[in-house]
């Protein structure tokens, strides 16, 4: 199966007459080839749209949206994921504060409330693709083959996926699944409820081999489904107060692990380079790719600049890094767009001073406007680690709001000769609007660093081999392994998390789970808890989970509001 080909079928059949209704959960496809059963790959193109779902927005091009009271780009699902991820913490800073009706200033604050749109759009994004999921399980339901079976467990774990989001970001959510009858209600699941079902439903497609173990290319398979499983459990003590799942959480991350011995970085299964991770024809390091060995994105989405057009997932990554001026050329990055609207704050920055080697900021541009790349601007010059430049504020102007341009994610090819940094993306022709490139979900590297933290939080495994994960993913970026029993840590090791997946929308998870995000032992950062205090101040524990939407409530007024809210 072309997964390119299908992405773009079920784009194109995503307009099913959906609305921001709770209860509006029995979505019927309305394109003809997917209602009738005897057309051609109709299994596969309405499992490609449980895909596309989480890709693109709607169904006529990038700029709709079948969820309304967004901007079409902004209410895509990765996008959006993004902002209530990201935006949030001490990585980055959207610089538009009034944007939504000053939804995003909210966010940048940490200071949101249950009207908030971004949340309300995050809300019913996921819950209309897990409608979409629902369809496709009903759709099939008699069916045992094979393959069939196969695709089903595809869909559980996309549905999962949301269903983990909804939890992580929401704690209560409403609930429904394909076995229930025509006109039911969804229920509202409490936390507990609603990681009982996860962890029954993950553990049955991992452990009764339901999944392929070798996906085709785009598609989740077995180490995906795995991934998502160890997740929920490095989450389960925050969300249960059990302390039991950091064990089981290790122990799926050993099996992973074990999958992937032998090739890639020193034998680890890691990609050798870490930027080709972010580069397009970054999908040969998808399950499925052509890089035997170092297939280190284990769950992933696929983006291809003609067949699966988003203004989000990395394109909007890379729009929004990239600013428009001489010194950052957006060409230069493979994607003609260029919003220039996200910085990086101080506190980011800090994670890296020191690390003179390490590549994974070897993209930024660092110290402000005045200065640029050696041999771009007579008189000037560059020092690749100069992060004199912090946010200065909401200036109405990029170019005097300060921070730095985290760039990571690009649309360039990988340079066959690679040596880091500008060498990687120095020329290109022909940039398209829309970028190539897949954006990772859940990464091997992630499933290293799991580990690690499941001997530090849960004292299960072996304290050495730890340690020794913790170096294998500093050594891979260039940094010292340097990690020792002494200085293995939980906020070092949080630190490690943020250099390896900052805007990859995990860092707001890292923060809640190790009680840095709000609550007694909660760290600070700029604007958290008041958009003009750039040093930040403490925010209320409510914060640690969203609120129910308005809209949510009144649509089912049986639902409750979290606490706090």
């Amino acid at each position: 199966m072309n997964i390119k080909k299908y992405l773009f079928i079920g784009a194109l059949a995503l307009g099913f007459g959906f609305t921001s209704c709770v209860g509006d959960l029995d979505l019927q496809p309305n394109d003809p080839n997917l209602v009738d059963e005897n057309a051609p790959d109709f299994k596969e193109n309405t499992l490609a749209i449980c895909y596309s779902g989480i890709a693109v927005s709607g169904i006529s091009g990038p700029g709709s949206s079948y969820v309304s009271g967004l901007d079409p780009g902004a209410s895509a699902y990765l996008r959006l994921l993004f902002t209530v991820n990201e935006w949030v913490t001490d990585e980055c800073v959207w610089i538009w504060p009034n944007d939504e009706a000053n939804s995003a200033g909210d966010l940048d604050a940490c200071t949101w409330s249950s009207s908030n749109v971004y949340l309300e759009g995050l809300y019913y994004r996921m819950l209309g693709h897990i409608a979409l999921c629902n369809q496709f399980l009903s759709n099939f339901k008699d069916d045992t083959d094979e393959e069939t079976m196969e695709m089903k467990a595809e869909a559980r774990v996309l549905r999962a996926y949301s269903y983990y989001n909804m939890l992580d970001l929401f704690g209560k959510s409403s609930f429904i699944t394909e076995e229930a009858e025509v006109g039911e209600e969804p229920q509202q699941y409490t936390r507990q409820q609603l990681f009982n079902w996860l962890v029954g439903e993950l553990e049955d497609i991992v452990d009764n081999s339901n999944i392929n173990t070798t996906p085709v290319l785009g598609r989740v398979g077995l180490d995906g489904a795995e991934a998502l499983l160890a997740k929920v459990y490095l989450n389960g003590e925050a969300w249960t107060g059990s302390s039991e799942y950091w064990a089981k959480c290790q122990q799926r991350c050993s099996n992973i692990i074990a999958r992937h011995q032998g090739g890639g970085f020193q034998g680890s299964g890691l990609a050798e380079h870490y930027l080709y991770l972010f580069c397009r024809e970054n999908g040969q390091y998808m399950q499925g790719g052509s890089r035997a060995g170092e297939d280190e994105i284990l769950f992933g989405i696929w983006f291809d600049d003609t067949y699966t057009q988003s203004y989000g997932g990395p394109t909007f990554i890379i729009a929004s890094t990239v600013a428009n001026t001489h010194y950052i050329t957006r060409q230069n990055y493979g994607c003609s767009a260029e919003w220039a609207c996200i910085r990086g704050k101080l506190q980011l920055a800090e994670k890296f001073y020191g690390l003179d080697n390490d590549v994974r900021d070897d993209l930024w541009f660092k110290g402000g406007a005045n200065v640029y790349p050696a041999g771009e601007a007579d008189g000037e010059s560059w020092d690749a680690e100069d992060y004199s430049d912090t946010f200065l504020g909401f200036t109405g102007d990029w170019k005097t709001c300060g921070g730095n341009a985290i760039i990571k994610f690009t649309g360039r090819y990988p340079n066959a000769a690679w040596d880091g940094g500008w060498d990687m993306i120095k020329t290109i022709a022909n940039a398209s609007d829309f970028a190539s490139t897949a954006q990772p979900v859940i990464r091997l590297a992630d499933i290293y660093l799991m580990y690690a933290e499941c001997n530090l939080n849960g004292r299960v495994g072996d304290q050495n081999l730890a340690i020794q994960y913790v170096n294998l993913i500093r050594q891979r970026a260039g940094s010292p392994a340097d990690i020792t029993a002494g200085t293995f840590t939980i906020s070092n090791l949080m630190n490690e998390r943020s250099r390896e997946f900052y805007l990859e929308s995990w860092r707001r998870n890292d923060l809640v789970r190790n009680g840095m995000f709000a609550g007694p032992n909660q760290i600070t950062w700029q604007l958290k808890g008041n958009m003009e205090n750039l040093e930040g101040t403490r925010i209320a524990e409510r914060n640690n989970i969203f609120p129910i939407p308005d809209a949510v409530l009144a649509a089912q007024p049986d639902f409750t509001q979290n606490e706090g809210y």
